[in-house]
């Protein structure tokens, strides 16, 4: 998938279509005012204020036609630069456009200029209205002024340029696609999580389905880390806001965290990390060199006040269920822990066929911002060095990004690209000098002196909620056998003669371990076939006669119209292989 942002060529074809629709809006909306335009990953925005009238995306096609007349125009794209004065006398009736201007440290703005319509903007553009053919105008949305909740709403819409007509195609295409896998609409459709108003916005609710998808993740990855070491902690969600001063979460999170008060007199909050947590299990007793590395895994409910505008299916949630590590070890143990994290986010994704379709960050810190980091700025040294070190050695080939580190430490993160190409950032590993010093987390050294225990972070599937976007989009809907919340469907083509049988197959599946369905509704054989292939079924089995003589099964794969008789024995077997290896 291209980033658009990144790409200089369709940013430069992007950014002037941007101003094309302005321009559009301005003939069609006169009293239309605009605050930025800018590009974005795929594609453009512009957010507009229209007083009282509203586009919907009905509307989008008559602003695509009145964009298309102003391409027609061949109008020159004309760069002009006015000193400041003159700017806030130009633009002196729109009040978007002097906050822009008054927020601009240099004397001399730019403006572009395309027939009549005058924009402020840096640049650079395309040379004439008439490059800008191949254009897509795709949603509108709302999105606060300046993003801040007590703003008035403007209207945000959204489109995309490319210079070449197949090229917009493809990409329409791939639209489509997206929309197949939109995660909002497959997790209605195969019942895996729902929303209540009486709940409240952002804090999803997992039917048994998507229940059965998140316990199996668990224990996939729980599995792995125990291999390395890690012992599962339970630690409640509330805490007192002085947990989150130690750690410097509460200056960090601050306009995020959910303050609890009850009519006793309890001041709480409700976790925004798990990490400060987990430190007091380490300081409830003497710690010794001899007990390092100590590794805590929990996965557990943590909280963020998102801004309400933002909250979106799982993507953007309340209450986020984060799988999350800590190992508390010596300097010297350090090297080991990090690459024992990577060992386990490479055989995790493995087993999901992800792992190779991935970039590594290296990510530290803003040189010029010190003062946004906690901890020793040597500590941030070492940590780096070590980073970079075990990333050359473990052939990550981390690229280094400035700015990219968390609040106490410098971090390997790993992007991954889901079916449709699009990146994502989960599994992370995370060095961390400041938090033991924070709390004087303490260890007694060989030589009978107390230390400060290094603290690696770990996420290998993050929060589940962003986990299940990338797994329901990456295989639409039908999941590998092994995460399927039902993983066969048993169809009888008769219920008088066949019933009887299918509940006795459906006994040895569910003695196997195998969550199976029984399709019992006196319904048409071909409207259960279907409808066990809108449910994405992995196997579904059919029970008829012969089958019934013979003590066999028939079943069609999901995707597949081949129908394969086996007995049932050979058929457990098969599912079994299947969900080991995962495949």
């Amino acid at each position: 998938m291209i980033n658009i942002k990144t790409d200089a060529t369709l940013n430069k074809l992007n950014h002037s279509c941007a101003h094309l629709m302005a321009h559009a809006i301005k003939r069609l909306y006169p009293k239309a005012l605009f605050w930025v335009g800018p590009v974005i990953e795929d594609g453009f925005y512009y957010d507009v204020d229209l007083a009282e009238e509203v586009i919907s995306e009905d509307n989008l096609v008559k602003i695509e036609q009145e964009m298309k007349k102003i391409v027609t125009e061949a109008l020159v794209f004309e760069k002009k630069e006015l000193s400041k004065q003159e700017a806030l006398a130009m633009f002196k009736d729109d009040p978007y456009k002097l906050d822009l201007i008054n927020n601009i440290a240099e004397d001399i703005v730019t403006i572009y200029q395309q027939g009549d319509f005058i924009d402020l903007c840096r640049g650079p553009h395309v040379e004439n209205t008439k490059e800008l053919k191949c254009f897509k105008l795709s949603k509108v949305s709302g999105a606060y002024w300046k993003g801040d909740s007590n703003n008035k709403m403007l209207q945000r819409i959204y489109g995309i340029c490319f210079k070449e007509k197949t090229d917009l195609n493809n990409y329409l295409t791939m639209l489509d696609e997206a929309k197949k896998r939109d995660h909002r609409k497959l997790g209605r459709d195969l019942d895996l999580f729902c929303f209540s108003d009486l709940v409240g916005p952002g804090l999803p609710l997992y039917t048994p389905k998507g229940t059965i998808i998140k316990e199996e993740l668990q224990k996939a990855v729980e599995k792995i880390c125990k291999h390395y070491g890690f012992q599962k902690v339970s630690c409640p969600s509330l805490a007192t806001i002085e947990l989150f001063e130690a750690s410097g979460h509460a200056q960090k999170f601050n306009d995020e965290l959910f303050r609890v008060e009850s009519p006793k007199g309890h001041k709480m909050v409700l976790k925004p990390v798990q990490c400060p947590h987990q430190t007091q299990i380490y300081a409830s007793k003497i710690r010794s060199y001899k007990d390092l590395p100590i590794r805590y895994m929990e996965s557990d409910k943590q909280y963020r006040a998102e801004m309400p505008g933002a909250v979106s299916g799982l993507s953007r949630v309340y209450a986020i269920t984060c799988e999350d590590g800590h190992s508390f070890c010596t300097v010297g143990q350090v090297k080991q822990e990090v690459i024992n994290m990577v060992n386990i986010i490479k055989d995790f994704y493995s087993s999901l066929g992800l792992w190779g379709n991935h970039w590594v960050s290296l990510s530290v810190r803003d040189y010029n911002t010190p003062e946004k980091y906690i901890g020793d700025s040597k500590d941030w040294d070492t940590c780096e060095k070590m980073l970079a070190e075990i990333s050359e050695e473990l052939e990550l080939n981390a690229k280094k990004c400035e700015g990219e580190a968390a609040l106490y430490g410098p971090k390997l993160d790993f992007m991954f690209k889901d079916a449709m190409g699009r990146e994502i950032q989960i599994p992370t590993v995370q060095l961390d000098f400041a938090t033991p010093k924070r709390f004087d987390l303490t260890y007694i050294n060989n030589e009978g002196r107390k230390e400060h225990p290094v603290m690696v972070h770990r996420a290998i599937l993050g929060s589940y909620e962003r986990f299940l976007v990338l797994l329901i989009e990456h295989y639409a809907g039908a999941f590998p056998l092994w995460l399927s919340p039902v993983q066969v469907n048993i169809i009888p083509v008769n219920n008088k003669y066949h019933l009887q049988y299918g509940n006795r197959i459906k006994e040895l599946l569910l003695n196997s371990d195998i969550r199976v369905e029984l399709d019992d509704l006196e319904e048409k054989l071909s409207y259960k076939i279907r409808n066990s292939q809108v449910n994405k079924i992995p196997y579904t089995v059919i029970i008829g006669d012969k089958e019934k003589e013979n003590n066999t099964i028939s079943y069609r794969k999901y995707g597949s119209r081949e129908t394969i008789i086996v007995n049932v024995n050979q058929f457990i077997d098969m599912l079994n292989e299947e969900i080991i290896l995962k495949k």
